[in-house]
């Protein structure tokens, strides 16, 4: 059953960047971890304000579409250019919920709100317009977030800290700053806890999105043009991204609904003139399946268990021959061994597949469509690349004199771990060999059965099918053929 997909969006006002590398914060660096921080430059043609960076942020445009110049939003076109929550759920039907203490994000007050028609909306304004009083405002605003966060449903969710941004205005960027991003740090840490405790999490893949609209000067203060109040961050962690990934290109403001969308697979619609994109990023490694997917030796494969099976008596059907499809000698000789009229042992077998296989393999095997390419990118890149095989190692070694082994960091080939495809082992081997998380690792596959150890390990997953249907899931991209990979890669929007 396909997992629901879920975005949690969690805006933090004014935190800058270099504090980051000073505080304690837990919670963002879990998120971080699992996907990305990014710096992200406002771009010159915004003021460094609250207001016009929240509205590119939530929009997916620029100042000049949506037309927040300041934190008084009069006469902005955001019924023109909505935020995402209030375009999912008047467009699409979606559950959409914010959180917020700001006025101007929720109510009319200075020409709200941003958030038009989102599905649930929570609002506790601060009881003054101090330091302490926002600190209350955002815990009660954590507070109902949790609890729907917890036991409501929302498909794509924002909630709003703004107290990092008031204490700075109030006592500029020392101790009260950094301890209210801390504060900020731990009540991002119970939202994460809310969606690790829904009942139905196990049956969901979340996207959680961090995000602050600017920085400050040292003395607290924002809306000019140095370094300091222009540079804002991105952290990013879901199933479409492996973990310490690297963005392919500078991230914006505007990337963020865009990645949104992306997050819920909702193609933007060209008429919205979404200025952003989803944000490329580029793993660790990559860890490579062979047979069928760097090279063309699934027909080979098949014609030498139905070679081997008409030998013992069996023609092999069309079904049974999809069965054996990136599975190992052994366990192919063990299945055919059941189809044999004759009983031959499974050893016997075994032996015969793989001499039949590798006498095939060694007078010449093709390279898949894009291949070379690919393998080319990473070595350009110095993306670490691993070759993770269910073929025996007399066989990935014939293939390596027409792949070339020196593109390889490290190859597993069938029977150097305990159990091969589709149980995970082959892929953890590789990337323990390639010191990493398998979460930090990209695989590419072209079966069912590789496809099921490569997520059994935790990887995230790249599916070329070449003989088997396969069908997209979070955590899970499905392509033609190879060479849309690299292309991906060098997209530059």
């Amino acid at each position: 059953m396909p997992h629901a997909r879920r975005v949690l969006v969690v805006g933090i006002d004014g935190v800058r960047l270099d504090t980051l590398a000073r505080v304690p914060t837990p919670h963002l660096d879990t998120v971080a971890d699992s996907g990305f921080l990014a710096p992200v430059t406002v771009a010159e043609s915004a003021p460094t304000m609250s207001g016009p960076c929240w509205a590119t942020i939530v929009t997916g445009v620029r100042v000049t579409k949506h037309a927040v110049w300041s934190n008084d939003f009069t006469g902005h076109r955001l019924g023109v250019f909505p935020d995402f929550t209030t375009r999912l759920a008047r467009q699409d039907g979606r559950r959409t919920y914010v959180a917020a203490a700001w006025e101007p994000l929720v109510t009319v007050a200075d020409g709200g709100p941003m958030f038009r028609r989102p599905t649930r909306l929570t609002h506790h304004a601060p009881a003054a317009d101090t330091p302490q009083a926002w600190e209350d405002a955002d815990e009660a605003t954590v507070r109902d977030a949790v609890a729907v966060l917890t036991h409501e449903d929302p498909e794509a969710s924002f909630v709003y800290l703004g107290a990092p941004d008031e204490t700075a205005h109030h006592l500029g960027c020392g101790t009260a700053y950094e301890e209210s991003i801390a504060a900020a740090d731990r009540r991002l840490g119970r939202l994460l806890t809310a969606l690790r405790t829904r009942p139905t999490y196990a049956d969901e893949a979340w996207t959680v999105l961090v995000v602050t609209d600017h920085g400050h000067r040292d003395e607290g203060g924002h809306g000019g043009a140095s370094e300091a109040e222009r540079t804002a961050w991105l952290a990013c962690a879901g199933p479409d991204i492996t973990a310490g990934a690297r963005p392919l290109r500078p991230v914006r403001h505007e990337d963020v609904a865009a990645q949104v969308y992306a997050a819920l697979d909702r193609t933007p619609d060209s008429h919205w003139t979404l200025d952003g994109t989803a944000v490329p990023t580029l793993p660790q490694a990559v860890l490579l399946d062979m047979d069928g997917t760097l090279v063309d030796t699934e027909p080979l494969w098949l014609d030498a268990a139905r070679e081997v099976a008409a030998a013992h008596g069996h023609t092999l059907t069309e079904e049974e021959g999809a069965g054996v499809l990136g599975r190992t000698c052994a366990d192919t000789a063990a299945y055919l061994a059941t189809l044999s009229p004759g009983g031959a042992a499974d050893q016997a077998l075994e032996s015969h597949l793989e001499d039949t296989f590798l006498t095939a393999v060694e007078k010449g095997v093709r390279l898949r469509p894009g291949a070379r390419d690919l393998l080319d990118r990473l070595a350009d890149e110095d993306i670490p690349a691993a070759l993770v095989s269910a073929s025996p190692r007399r066989v990935v070694d014939a293939v390596l004199k027409t792949l070339g082994a020196e593109v390889f960091r490290t190859t597993v080939a069938d029977g150097e771990t305990d159990r091969s495809k589709p149980h995970p082992d082959p892929y953890l081997e590789a990337a323990a060999r390639l010191h990493l998380p398998p979460a930090a690792c990209l695989v590419v596959e072209d079966s069912p059965t590789g496809i099921a150890a490569a997520e059994a390990a935790g990887c995230r997953v790249v599916a070329v099918p070449s003989a088997t249907k396969v069908d997209a899931a979070p955590g899970r991209w499905v392509i033609g053929d190879l060479t849309a990979l690299p292309h991906a890669w060098g997209t530059q929007p």
